[in-house]
């Protein structure tokens, strides 16, 4: 616990089959993560065994897409504070204590992959990526009218259970993006937030989407289409389509 808080921690798989073990152990050492909930989003065979020699409990999620391995690890999240994090070996589990020393004054504190100084030797953040995140970043800094925001794809991030429950009938998106659709929607609520540095690691096994600049390239124009979309509330026009 923290400080009299409960929490959880959210690891949705699909490839990490190679990193997984290890990303709960060392989520474990620090003895601060009341409970574990690995969301198997159709995982690589093998996983579950993976999961089952640690404390975490696996659920399973058959509708594909990150989106809907969150959202469901949301659902099934019991803590007063929920963590997302990538189960890949590219966070480090000691920034988690970063995140916590804001959540009392934020509703929302997320990382941040973009600088320099922070992104180790080996990690999938080359001059493309990080360019690429900053641009959609300001962008969505300008449209909403936000704090200071450097990265829209970190996945590592922290919130309070109250405020995603008042945020979950809002969400949409079920695929990769839906990382910028939950800033944007925190924002439109006008929930206090924070982005601050995190640790970027190389990953263990390639990545399904960053590993391919074309489907990063993608991803990223989509990106800046839902947030049009959801500055201008079309969302029943465009939403359909990026889904």
């Amino acid at each position: 616990m923290y400080k009299g808080k409960k929490i959880s921690l959210i690891l949705p798989t699909f490839n990490e089959k190679d990193s997984i073990k290890k990303v709960i152990n060392e989520f474990e050492k620090l003895e601060i993560v009341d409970e574990i909930l690995v969301i198997n989003n159709n995982a690589s065979k093998g996983t579950s065994d993976e999961i089952a020699k640690t404390s975490a409990i696996e659920i399973m999620e058959n509708e594909q897409g990150y989106g809907s391995a969150i959202i469901r690890g949301f659902k099934e999240s019991s803590g007063d504070l929920i963590v997302v994090c990538e189960p890949d070996d590219t966070f480090l589990a000691t920034d988690i204590h970063k995140l916590l020393s804001y959540s009392e004054d934020v509703d929302i504190v997320y990382g941040s992959r973009t600088y320099k100084e922070l992104i180790w030797s080996g990690a999938n953040m080359g001059w493309f990526l990080r360019f690429g995140n900053w641009v959609v970043a300001k962008l969505l800094e300008v449209l909403f009218n936000t704090n200071t925001l450097t990265d829209v794809g970190c996945t590592y991030r922290l919130v309070h259970k109250n405020v995603i429950l008042e945020l979950l009938p809002s969400f949409k998106i079920k695929s990769n993006f839906f990382g910028p659709e939950m800033m944007a929607r925190g924002y439109i609520k006008k929930y206090k937030c924070i982005q601050i540095p995190v640790v970027y690691k190389e990953r263990i096994g390639t990545s399904s989407v960053t590993g391919n600049l074309l489907k990063a390239f993608t991803l990223g124009i989509k990106m800046i289409l839902l947030l049009f979309t959801l500055k201008f509330r079309i969302d029943k026009t465009v939403l359909k389509f990026l889904k």
